[in-house]
């Protein structure tokens, strides 16, 4: 069968469920076209992403500026692993340590994958830096944390459903409480081996938990008080989604390390990075660590594409005043709502919880409903609904998806009172 002979929904849901391994739990919707904040089944209906790919898809679906990029150099070069130079990669790192206001960049294709650099990085500064006894070295997470599904990611993951059956697990992390300056002190001062405190500026997949304000200046101050490493996963969070170019910038913040991923490459190719100053990343040294498809011209062409897009077309500007605007009118509509809790986020990566509990599927059946009204989004939990559509959206997009979620939100208010 050709790859490009079409096909129904149920047939292509078919095909993941025989020959794919069962590890998402997908809306039962099949795309196959995006253009900007849209994307169509194989049935031709259209729909407003309000998911981005986990924002991903942050400078919208096909931006015609990336795909050119992408193109242009697959046909020059696409790889030639780090065993050799190669002309593009030296200026996409230029490019991006000035973009952001850093010394180096470390190349990496996934987020999970840039999170497992920054542990080693963190790691390897803590015994040669630090000073640190070796094997000793601790870094201090966040409980309700996700950083990825490796298996050392999920040693430090309290998500019972990501980690059962897979250990045994890694050693070498301390859970604190998120938003708990005082948990965090604490444990830097009973410990003397911690090398790194590594944080989410928001927490996206437990909710878009958003910490007080001041919190990450006054943790960044604590880790500088006890020679600690703040290192920012802003894989999410970056790239303009909360209407700041990264989540830390709302608090003048300068990570020690910062992890950057999905929305790097706008969604069209598999692009992450660490990024430090040289007396950070100087740790790391020839064959301590690499990547084949790592820094690749495809990546590199793309990775800086993506991010003049952001630039250019002022994403975290308008990710700023349209998120302004959705917690505004949802919070309006949720002063006399029977099922919606409140409204959170920063630019436009928000949550609405409902008020059912966690083990509920209101949110899913609420999902499945927006589907059928022309909207795509995705619960973070069985009572929480993410909502961060691309950023190159326009007001008036978002007054129209606002529309379509009351909507919605209306029709189950409609049920639980008929209940």
């Amino acid at each position: 069968m050709s790859v490009l002979e079409k096909t129904s929904s149920q047939h292509a849901i078919d095909l993941e469920n025989k020959y794919g391994a069962h590890n998402y739990h997908s809306l039962p919707v099949v795309l196959n076209r995006g253009e900007g904040v849209f994307v169509w089944d194989v049935e031709g209906k259209r729909y407003y992403d309000f998911l981005s790919a986990y924002s991903a898809v942050n400078q919208g679906h096909c931006h015609p500026k990336i795909l050119s990029a992408m193109m242009a150099q697959a046909q020059t070069l696409s790889l030639t692993s780090r065993a050799f130079y190669n002309d593009i990669l030296g200026k996409y790192e230029k490019y991006v340590n000035e973009y952001f206001g850093y010394d180096k960049l470390l190349p990496m294709n996934t987020g999970a994958e840039a999170v497992e650099t920054a542990i080693k990085i963190c790691r390897r500064w803590g015994y040669e830096k630090k000073g640190i006894a070796e094997n000793k070295a601790e870094i201090i997470v966040c409980k309700n944390n996700f950083h990825g599904r490796t298996t050392t990611i999920i040693s430090f993951s309290n998500d019972p459903v990501a980690r059962e059956n897979f250990g045994p697990y890694t050693h070498g992390f301390i859970k604190v409480e998120y938003d708990n300056l005082a948990e965090l002190e604490e444990a830097l001062i009973s410990d003397n081996n911690v090398a790194g405190f590594l944080v989410e500026p928001i927490q996206g997949e437990a909710g878009v938990y958003v910490p007080a304000e001041g919190y990450l200046r006054k943790a960044k101050a604590i880790c500088e008080k006890h020679n600690v490493l703040f290192i920012a996963d802003e894989i999410q969070t970056g790239i303009a989604r909360t209407g700041k170019l990264l989540a830390v910038d709302h608090e003048n913040v300068k990570p020690d390390i910062l992890i950057l991923g999905k929305a790097l490459s706008g969604g069209a190719y598999p692009v992450s990075a660490v990024l430090a100053n040289n007396p950070v990343m100087d740790v790391i040294t020839p064959g301590s660590h690499g990547s084949t498809f790592g820094g690749n011209p495809i990546a590199a062409a793309v990775a800086m594409a993506a991010l003049d897009v952001v630039k250019d077309e002022k994403l975290a500007e308008n990710a700023f005043r349209l998120g302004e605007l959705f917690r505004s009118e949802l919070n309006t509509y949720i002063e006399k709502s029977s099922i919606c809790k409140l409204v959170r986020g920063k630019g436009l990566l928000n949550a609405v919880v409902i008020n059912e509990t966690d083990e509920s599927d209101a949110a899913w059946n609420i999902c499945l409903r927006l589907k059928e009204n022309g909207l795509l989004a995705k619960p973070t939990h069985g009572n929480i609904i993410r909502f961060a559509p691309p950023l190159v959206m326009t007001e008036e997009q978002l007054l129209d998806c606002i529309s379509i979620i009351t909507k919605t939100f209306g029709e189950f208010e409609d049920q639980s009172l008929q209940n």
